[in-house]
């Protein structure tokens, strides 16, 4: 029997057997416990010590680094951002206290939190240059594509500042990045109309000042209702972080190599641009036009429930909760709150009230545990209040950088930090002579473009 890693003591409680059962080899294998949920196998030494990889598309069934930030269980319907649950944050907290806890690990004192808030107000400005840099896009592009160009280029204004091994170049960019994402995706908002730039107010809250960026106007004065700045305030903090999903995980990856702060938050928007990410809260909209009146629900759900109708209903249950999504009780009661204080009579928001209101009672919905989540809720919301569902996913990068930056952070200190490199289970072709290109035959199947892109 050979030892995969010598250094971890492999008792039969922290250890595992792995057999080869075509040569009855064996190794020991380490195991790891982290504080909170699963037992691990810890395979870092496994190829070099047996010559054996792993397959795991997607990553389903492997932790990729440790983390002491957020811990979800997704069986119980828990979410804990470093120890503390989402619903006690998000009714007892502000984004701004939120961000403090995700980034230094600990609530914030009054004075740290006023000192912090005070640094994150002082950086909200964008570079006059920059805000040049939009004059390159076309102004019906889609609000996360800019998004990604000007967070990208973010490194040429402060190249300055991108030492990742200089904790004040760490600090600094962090604190950058989180005071400047809401103006960048409000003048990305502003692009699209043709209208002017808006300009951040330091006397604002940090989810009153994004409210008024977005929606307020050179030509009026713009009042914040404190109930609506309250609900994006949750929204933000609901969205903050969830664990090394798929925008978090390429934010890490990106990292890993070095590359400045700036481009490794431009990779997290642009994965969470993908409709299987980000994206979800506007599906709910497009699936209630699809459904179209209330009096459509019945026949939807029935659509829904049937295995042989490719019709899903968007915005409920979800990968990781196999129970109620904890966010998802936070942004109903808010859903509710903004809806009666805008007292909008909307076909489309009354018609998802009904179908929330189905699918709670349901037996199918409640044996099935395929309650509406956090971007079911969300996504009424923003509507209500009057975002264009292009924005939606702006919204949530927003909310999410603070989230992407202390994980790009506890990377960089993480003694096991390591460039990433995933390996393959590779499926072509063996090594193969090269045939010169007059004595090349061709099949229709290798030469058909749909074959090319893999259909």
């Amino acid at each position: 029997m050979k030892d995969a890693d010598k250094s971890v003591d492999n008792r039969p409680t922290d250890s595992f057997t792995l057999t080869d059962n075509s040569t009855n080899e064996t190794w020991t294998i380490p195991g790891r416990v982290g504080k909170m949920g699963n037992r691990l196998i810890d395979i870092k030494s496994l190829y070099g010590n047996t010559g054996l990889l792993t397959y795991d598309p997607g990553f389903t069934s492997t932790a990729s680094c440790r983390s002491s930030i957020t811990y979800i269980n997704g069986a119980k319907g828990v979410l804990l951002h470093r120890g503390y649950s989402i619903d006690e944050l998000a009714s007892k907290s502000d984004f701004m206290e939120t961000c403090y806890l995700l980034l230094y690990s600990e609530l914030p004192t009054p004075e740290q939190l006023t000192s912090f808030t005070n640094d994150i107000k002082h950086h909200t400005l964008i570079h006059e240059q920059l805000a040049r840099f939009y004059q390159g896009f076309m102004r019906s592009a889609h609000p996360m594509a800019i998004m990604v160009g000007v967070v990208g280029a973010l490194s040429a204004f402060y190249h300055d500042n991108t030492d990742t091994t200089d904790i004040a170049h760490r600090r600094l960019a962090a604190h950058r990045l989180i005071a400047k994402m809401p103006t960048i995706g409000a003048c990305a908002y502003k692009y699209s109309l043709g209208l002017p730039f808006p300009t951040p107010r330091n006397d604002l809250s940090y989810s009153e000042n994004l409210l008024q960026m977005m929606f307020s106007n050179p030509a009026e004065e713009y009042k914040i209702n404190p109930v609506l700045a309250r609900a994006i305030d949750k929204i933000l903090i609901l969205h903050a972080d969830h664990e090394q999903n798929a925008s978090t995980s390429t934010v890490r990856l990106a990292g890993s190599s070095g590359a400045n702060p700036y481009a490794c938050i431009a990779s997290g928007i642009a994965s969470l641009w993908g409709p299987a990410h980000g994206g979800a809260n506007e599906a709910v909209l497009k699936m209630l036009d699809e459904i179209g009146s209330a009096d459509r629900v019945h026949k939807y759900i029935a659509k829904a429930q049937d295995k042989n109708d490719s019709f899903r209903l968007m915005g409920f249950g979800h990968r990781v909760y196999k129970n109620y999504d904890p966010r998802a009780a936070v942004m109903r009661d808010t859903c509710h709150e903004v809806l009666k204080v805008l007292g909008i009579h909307d076909p489309q928001l009354e018609l998802a009230m009904k179908l929330e209101e189905i699918a709670l009672k349901d037996s199918y919905f409640i044996e099935k545990k395929l309650y509406p989540n956090v971007d079911f809720y969300s996504g009424i919301i923003m509507k209500a209040m009057g975002f264009p569902t292009s924005m939606f996913t702006v919204m949530f990068a927003i909310g999410r950088t603070v989230g992407w930056i202390s994980h790009w952070k506890e990377m960089l200190v993480d003694e096991e930090h390591r460039i990433g490199r995933p390996r393959q289970l590779y499926a072509g072709e063996k090594q193969r002579k090269y045939i010169p290109l007059d004595k090349r035959g061709h099949t229709s199947k290798k030469t058909s473009w749909s074959w090319l892109w893999g259909k």
